[in-house]
């Protein structure tokens, strides 16, 4: 990959702003300082975003721990939960950096982050004119942190109501002169209402979804919920692989529902992931629990894989791949009930574990033979419904996979 393909296919345009690569640094640890940001902009991010400000005198003190994760085979974080709170470093600090960034890095992006409670409005203007004034290129209005700040009035509290998402919208596009984006909330019944109050209060773009509130798990031996911090915890937010299902239905939600640009957030990991949040509509994708575990570094892997995806699909740009996979989500009742597949093993793959037979036998519809002598499973076609579990608890790749097959589904009375 070379440099100049890769700015060719890599760089966006968001909201009206030039981003080198379409990766962005989460308002989370990893932009915990300007000094931070740099040296992810050394390693070749195309924007970050800030740990998002509050209003001056507005307390801020962190706990310890503030991080707890539940690993899932190979995988040490494959959801993490954080009860860290906003920036702890004063406004002043920030916007003093906000400068240096934009002086020694002029071609990369750098976005404020701020918060106030819904009834604020003096608080959201005046942070918004302090940080575009220092240079942002964009704001982000944080409103969806699902800990700690929702107790003042401020984070989910806000993109809970859709009323209240539409005026501090407004309050802050009526003094913006740069790009504002609204930061939602995955923990409510329905994203898109808040989506489309958004739009209507003026923003330029959605960043979503924040952490999904949750509760990582307890302590066994010390009966004691985490992270405990002095044998006590409270509900946090979760990110990494395990919310990208829910991400990625809120971004293809709001994709359908508004005509707002989207900035993707939840799991994003690799190159593959970055592509599934950009398929389903979003133009950029945010970035946080992976770089918390290997570090900016990954942003090599980032960039490399989904330009070498571009090229092999004959995109010539980023634009061109947004939303294309969200055209082909519709209704349940709208899915075609005539396209019939069924289980097909290969025996020279398969090491005769019988997972597959125990899923079909006990969860599923008894429609897989097990020769003991053998070792072996079969599949009999005019019983498998093409529910597809065979293939999923299988640990062998490719060894089960789905086939067309024209044989009559056998009627069960």
């Amino acid at each position: 990959m070379t440099t100049a393909t890769a700015h060719r296919l890599l760089n966006v345009d968001f909201c009206g702003v030039k981003f080198k690569n379409p990766f962005i640094l989460a308002s989370a640890p990893p932009t915990t300082t300007g000094e931070m940001i740099m040296r992810a902009f050394d390693a070749g991010w195309g924007g970050a975003i800030i740990k998002t400000l509050v209003p001056e005198g507005e307390p801020v003190l962190n706990v310890a721990p503030r991080l707890a994760s539940l690993p899932y085979g190979k995988n040490r974080m494959a959801v993490l939960q954080n009860i860290e709170l906003t920036t702890d470093r004063g406004v002043r600090v920030w916007l003093k950096e906000i400068g240096q960034m934009k002086k020694r890095y002029p071609d990369h992006v750098v976005i404020g982050s701020i918060m106030a409670s819904g009834t604020m409005k003096k608080e959201w203007q005046e942070l918004t004119k302090r940080v575009q004034g220092a240079g942002a290129d964009m704001i982000e209005c944080n409103l969806g942190c699902p800990h700690g700040m929702p107790e003042r009035g401020m984070g989910s509290v806000c993109s809970q109501d859709p009323e209240i998402t539409k005026h501090i919208t407004q309050w802050v596009k009526d003094v913006a002169t740069i790009p504002v984006m609204i930061k939602l909330t995955p923990n409510i019944t329905d994203i898109k209402v808040t989506a489309k109050a958004a739009q209507a209060g003026g923003a330029d773009a959605l960043a979503t979804v924040n952490t999904v509130a949750g509760l990582i798990g307890v302590d066994l031996d010390k009966i004691e919920p985490l992270p405990s911090v002095s044998g006590h915890s409270t509900y946090g937010g979760l990110s990494g692989p395990g919310i990208k299902p829910i991400a990625l239905r809120a971004v293809c939600e709001i994709f359908k529902a508004t005509n707002c640009a989207i900035s993707g957030i939840g799991g994003v990991g690799s190159w593959q992931d970055a592509a599934e949040f950009i398929l389903v509509g979003a133009t950029t994708v945010q970035v946080c629990t992976a770089v918390m575990h290997w570090g900016y570094r990954i942003i090599n892997d980032l960039c490399e894989g989904l330009v070498n995806y571009m090229e092999g699909h004959k995109f010539n740009s980023v634009a061109e791949m947004v939303g294309l996979a969200a055209q082909k989500i519709t209704m349940h009742e709208s899915l075609d009930r005539s396209y019939r597949l069924v289980s097909s093993i290969n025996k020279d793959l398969c090491i005769g574990c019988g997972l597959c037979y125990v899923s079909c036998q006990d969860a599923a519809y008894q429609a897989i033979k097990w020769d003991s002598k053998k070792r072996e499973p079969t599949v009999e076609e005019e019983k498998c419904v093409g529910c597809g579990l065979c293939s999923h608890v299988c640990p062998i790749d490719y060894c089960v996979t789905m086939k067309r097959s024209n044989v009559a589904l056998k009627k069960q009375h």
